[in-house]
């Protein structure tokens, strides 16, 4: 059985007393509200995550994680966050190749892949993220667009070092646009994704990935986009932000 997954990425918002708030917030609902097997991640900005990993240090329900780490392990890298120190505080998983560090900061596939290397050895859960933009799309590319890139940043990978990985579909054009993707759609491009897996590791490893759907999902569409065959879950943006919101979207399952 997969895993499924609701992961908050809080980006950068919140200062350290409201993000404390919020992340309280989200336990205690999470605590009261939520009795399915849904595992629920919060993600905020690497200032809040030694606070936040303390507030939930006795928790089991709700796991933290970064969203980001460097693809060094130590160094004069003025900066950056190693793996080993995210794990050390502790922080369970990271995001990596958000399509907002894909855009902004320039990472690349090549660099993707040496990050995910670094989550693993440190023994965090990589929440891989990959999706098109909208120019390609309108190509009808995207298959192949995200063939490509989950190819050349976790293929390299053993088949126990894979069944580690959560990926994360973002439809770079339903990313904080309103705009989301068909039930149709996702639920194309999620079996598409468990294909190519299928093709490199076999159908059991394939059934067994979590694909989460990240791409302006909330609480007016979570359910239908969670009852699909394919979807396992949401990586969400701006809906994780508001604790109620976060907790209706977990309990859509």
């Amino acid at each position: 059985m997969r895993k499924k997954i609701v992961a908050g990425n809080w980006k950068m918002n919140k200062d350290l007393a409201e993000g404390l708030k919020l992340a309280s917030e989200i336990v205690n609902m999470v605590k009261d509200e939520v009795t399915k097997d849904v595992t629920v991640i919060i993600t905020p900005p690497f200032i809040h995550l030694t606070s936040v990993s303390r507030l939930l240090a006795e928790n089991n329900q709700v796991l933290v994680a970064a969203q980001n780490c460097s693809e060094k392990e130590s160094g004069a890298f003025t900066g950056e966050v190693s793996a080993a120190m995210l794990r050390s505080i502790p922080v369970q998983a990271v995001i990596l190749g958000h399509s907002e560090r894909r855009q902004y900061f320039g990472e690349g596939d090549e660099l993707l892949a040496k990050k995910v290397d670094m989550a693993l050895g440190s023994d965090l859960m990589p929440i891989f993220c990959c999706g098109e933009p909208l120019e390609i799309r309108e190509k009808e590319t995207h298959a192949a667009y995200v063939s490509r890139q989950l190819k050349a940043s976790l293929f390299h990978l053993s088949e126990d070092e894979f069944a580690k990985v959560v990926i994360a579909y973002e439809p770079i054009w339903a990313i904080g646009t309103g705009k989301t993707a068909s039930p149709e759609q996702a639920q194309q491009m999620h079996l598409h994704i468990r294909n190519v897996i299928a093709d490199q590791y076999g159908k059991e490893v394939a059934s067994n990935t979590t694909i989460l759907y990240g791409g302006s999902c909330n609480p007016h569409n979570a359910q239908e986009l969670f009852a699909l065959d394919d979807v396992d879950g949401g990586l969400i943006g701006g809906a994780s932000l508001k604790s109620r919101d976060f907790l209706d979207i977990i309990k859509s399952f």
